[in-house]
């Protein structure tokens, strides 16, 4: 966060930095890249399954955060979602 927040400041390029960087940061960049996307999906995709509300909202806090925090607090919202569910109403023999 730290990190982010100083290339605020500066007004960096942030992604045309880490690609001008050379081919290891490239590489680098382009697999979180990917694993952003991927996991980005994941979360819009599973919040809609189950029914949960603003499922936007992680993707959206990962660019302000990180997604090393918006994927773990989405995956912990998520259980706490299965656990409501499972607990609310059970069956009914």
């Amino acid at each position: 966060w730290v990190f982010n927040v100083m290339a605020i400041i500066q007004m960096t390029d942030f992604i045309g930095d880490l690609i001008r960087s050379g081919p290891a940061v490239s590489s680098i960049t382009v697999d979180l890249l990917v694993v952003a996307i991927a996991g980005s999906v994941f979360i819009i995709v599973e919040a809609r399954r189950l029914g949960m509300r603003r499922g936007w909202f992680y993707v959206v806090i990962s660019g302000v955060t990180a997604f090393a925090f918006a994927l773990p607090l989405f995956l912990a919202m998520r259980q706490r979602h299965l656990t409501r569910l499972t607990t609310a109403a059970p069956p009914r023999a």
